[in-house]
């Protein structure tokens, strides 16, 4: 695993911009009905991590099922920069898309299946 680093990342246009500590080791690709269809490439990172810059005000909350995970995208371009819940051990955690990272180049990425789909 690679040491933690700390990434930015935004949206395509730019609004939502955020600042994300983490170690780009392994990366998960769900496949729960939203994950499939955006295409998230997700990496798990404490709130105490993660840092919004800018666009707040242009973040819309989406949530479907059990409602419990804020799946957040631009209203200006739609992208999907990173959504917020809470992890298996009951903390808050932020889920970034790594396919926003500037400099990030997902192909090197070891990436790891999950099966939302069953959930």
């Amino acid at each position: 695993m690679s040491e933690p680093k700390t990434h930015s990342g935004s949206c395509h246009c730019g609004n939502v911009r955020y600042e994300a500590t983490l170690a780009l080791g392994q990366v998960v690709a769900c496949n729960c009905s939203i994950c499939n269809r955006v295409g998230h490439l997700l990496a798990f990172v404490p709130v105490e991590q993660f840092r919004l810059l800018s666009g707040e005000d242009s973040l819309v909350d989406y949530r479907f099922n059990a409602k419990k995970i804020a799946h957040l995208f631009c209203s200006t371009c739609g992208i999907h920069p990173f959504g917020r819940g809470k992890g298996p051990d009951g903390k808050e955690t932020y889920a970034v898309n790594v396919r926003c990272l500037d400099g990030v180049d997902p192909r090197t990425l070891e990436v790891m299946h999950y099966d939302g789909k069953s959930i």
